[in-house]
């Protein structure tokens, strides 16, 4: 390395000792010697040569500074312009400021920037103080997190729109602490960038309560919607002037009590702090070696600190009948989805396996449900082919058309499709045929009954053919023992659960 400097520092100079050495070299040879006219012409030759190439090496070192010269004026203009843009741009932010303290501080519309995760990346105070929360649990934070689960789920809707790019205008109404509801004007304003694509959404939120809308706890319970707590969120999307009202509870009437009212609040408030718990029930495949993965069905169960868990039977017709079906199924779909998020299995088989969920006649008619299916799927990473929903036989009885475009729906989000229940009324081959299933879960009475009635298994016969040809699978419900198992398999029946399989256990465990 220390030749290499040497080298670099003393070759420029080379050529000029050369040129001094033959010059030399020549007049020692004139005067000197006795060299002949041809050798005195050939180191004549050489110095000439040698100092035809010193000036050519001297007329390029010439260019090589000027075009350098040339090079640092340029980026001495630019780097001028660039000052002098840079003192513009303080100047202008500098001149911007009292506008900027006026969205932060001043100005009363509340204003977010939600990136295209669902992130709030930007708010102003008017938004963290209608919220009650410190800057620390508003930025970067996800919105299920800001705004609270039950408005989020609300709004899910407006925001996958918003994040497609399309703007949105909407309304709700939020119950604070002390009763009163407020009227909010919602817009998103969808952002793109350079490439063109979505970026994320600002949302602006506007108070638009007048002095007759202010209503009291007493005037809620006649004209609001049967809802309890701070989140708690009616939204009626407005899209070119038409609302498209999405609220499916049940107004609670004047005549209803006090200790329902409260049956009703507990079942909402159970939901938002999370006090259901999920359980999960083993369903396996009868054929030996099919390759077929286990499945679960998801069982809901309210825990009590001093009863303990309360069975479905008892929480379950209250939340029908307070309208909050909607808000369990997306809590059960939320909870699942989020936990099946955390499972990292290598068994390729087991990464097959699906997760049947329940889901009640509100949901099947509730059209904001698939937006959220889609969100809540986007959100956690996890395909849609991990859920089956379960849709009850006695609704596609009685509505196929509804049943049939709620199939569709999930099934665009990748999820499967089972009808529970089936052949406990009668056998409705005709009405799936219109829309895709993957699973017919044969009734539980027609199982428990299979050993003892001959009817009860030339029905579970019937079944199990029929959907066989149409490349349907089957689940048998309620299968208690050995024997109902060996039956199973003897007429072909695909999958079994019940307690003669598994007992339910915690989903967490």
């Amino acid at each position: 390395m220390q030749v290499r400097k040497i080298f670099r520092a003393v070759r420029p100079f080379l050529s000029a000792v050369a040129v001094l050495a033959t010059a030399a070299a020549l007049v020692f040879a004139i005067y000197f010697t006795e060299l002949g006219t041809q050798w005195t012409t050939f180191l004549a030759g050489i110095l000439v040569a040698a100092i035809l190439a010193e000036a050519t090496r001297l007329s390029r070192a010439e260019w090589v500074v000027m075009r350098r010269t040339a090079q640092l004026s340029s980026l001495k203009g630019k780097f001028e312009r660039e000052m002098q843009l840079r003192k513009m741009a303080e100047e202008a932010l500098a001149a911007s400021k009292p506008r900027l303290h006026l969205i932060d501080e001043v100005l009363p519309t509340m204003i977010a920037f939600i990136d295209i995760e669902g992130r709030c990346q930007y708010h102003n105070r008017a938004f963290m103080d209608w919220l009650h929360l410190r800057p620390e649990q508003i930025d970067g934070r996800h919105m299920r997190e800001v705004l609270g689960a039950n408005i989020y789920q609300e709004a899910a809707t407006a925001i996958r729109q918003s994040l497609d790019g399309h703007p949105v205008h909407y309304e709700w109404k939020q119950q604070m602490p002390d009763g009163a509801i407020y009227r909010l004007s919602v817009e998103h304003l969808p952002q793109l960038g350079e490439d063109g694509k979505v970026t994320g959404f600002f949302m602006l939120i506007k108070d638009i309560t007048g002095p007759g809308d202010v209503h009291t706890p007493a005037q809620l319970e006649s004209t609001g919607p049967g809802r309890a707590g701070n989140d708690a969120v009616a939204p009626a999307f407005v899209q070119d002037g038409k609302a498209d009202h999405q609220d499916l509870f049940v107004q609670p009437s004047r005549e209803q009590t006090a200790d329902r009212r409260d049956a009703g609040s507990r079942i909402m408030a159970a939901i938002k702090e999370n006090e259901f718990c999920l359980f999960c029930q083993l369903i396996i495949p009868l054929a030996v070696d099919s390759g077929e993965a286990e499945h679960y069905e998801i069982l809901v169960r309210l825990m009590e600190e001093e009863e303990g868990m309360i069975p479905p039977g008892e929480f379950f017709p209250l939340a029908e009948k307070y309208g909050l079906m909607p808000h369990l199924d997306r809590w059960v779909v939320q909870h699942v989805t989020e936990w099946a998020s955390r499972q990292n299995s290598p068994d390729e088989k087991r990464a097959r396996s699906m997760f049947f969920i329940n889901v009640s006649a509100a949901t099947i008619g509730d059209p904001g449900f698939p937006e959220f299916l889609q969100l809540t799927l986007l959100e956690y990473g996890v395909p849609g082919a991990a859920l089956c929903f379960e849709i009850p036989n006695s609704e596609l009885a009685l509505r196929a058309m509804a049943v049939a475009e709620f199939a569709r729906q999930v099934r665009q989000c990748g999820c499967r499709v089972a009808i529970s229940g089936f052949g406990q009324e009668r056998i409705l081959f005709d009405l799936i045929r219109g829309f895709q299933v993957e699973f017919l879960k044969i009734d539980g009475s027609i199982i428990f009954n299979m050993l003892r009635d001959p009817a009860a298994i030339a029905k579970a016969m019937s079944i199990s053919g029929v959907a066989k040809k149409i490349g349907v699978k089957t689940v048998a419900e309620l299968v208690e023992s050995e024997e109902s198992i060996a039956k199973l398999r003897e007429i072909g029946i695909d999958f079994a659960q019940g307690f003669g399989i598994s007992r339910p256990r915690s989903l967490a465990g």
